[in-house]
């Protein structure tokens, strides 16, 4: 996968949690999980890189707090519109 998206899990019209798909190669899987914030657990591959990050608390976390974390990971930040369909609800 080239670029990275979001996937948002709604209940009752709200977003129940969200992951962001890091751009990976296709079939990676998660080998490792750490928790990188009270609200957001990054996904590592086998190689040790960054595949995904999983927020656990959508109403709550900010672009901010997102892109703390990416740029802890070396990764390209997020631009606010990204994280859009979090508050569409």
């Amino acid at each position: 996968m080239k670029d990275r998206y979001l996937e948002v899990t709604y209940r009752k019209g709200k977003p129940l949690a969200a992951y962001l798909y890091l751009a990976r190669e296709p079939r990676a899987k998660s080998v490792r999980t750490e928790r990188a914030s009270d609200t957001i657990l990054v996904d590592y591959g086998a190689e040790g890189e960054p595949i995904g990050i999983e927020i656990t608390a959508p109403a709550q976390v900010t672009v901010a707090e997102v892109n703390g974390i990416l740029r802890d990971l070396r990764q390209a930040l997020l631009e606010p519109e990204e994280l859009a369909p979090l508050a569409a609800a």
